[in-house]
């Protein structure tokens, strides 16, 4: 018993120090494909103030994407959808102990419905896509 719990609290660290963390639910995470709303949370930051964790909703998971090569230019054809925001809304909150002059304001994106979709460059960063 003692084992489990020294494992449990050590994995329990490591997606602490992860930039965030994915709320546990009946899915079966290492198998589903698709794209869903899930329970996110990350430190909000900005220069001047201290940061806030907080939790949102965000878009999470796996699609369908295929490469074959071609004998013409450009010598390949892809087809790559990502899981991304079909609906958000904005969600301000207020930073903690922010200098004086400095906007204690703090607005981010919460997912409302995610699906497999193309990469927009409007909300999401394709480069490696």
């Amino acid at each position: 018993m003692k084992l489990h719990c020294v494992i449990l609290g050590t994995l329990l660290l490591l997606l602490a120090g992860c930039g965030g963390t994915l709320k546990s639910s009946a899915i079966d995470l290492r198998t589903f494909i698709g794209c869903a709303v899930r329970e996110f949370t990350f430190v909000a930051k900005k220069p001047g103030c201290w940061g806030l964790r907080v939790t949102t909703d965000a878009c999470w998971g796996r699609c369908e994407t295929w490469e074959r090569p071609i004998l013409e230019p450009p010598y390949i054809e892809s087809y790559h959808r990502i899981c991304t925001y079909n609906e958000t809304k904005m969600v301000t909150v207020k930073l903690p102990k922010c200098a004086p002059g400095v906007d204690p304001f703090y607005t981010y994106p919460m997912a409302i419905r995610c699906d497999c979709d193309i990469c927009s460059t409007a909300t999401t960063e394709c480069e490696t896509y």
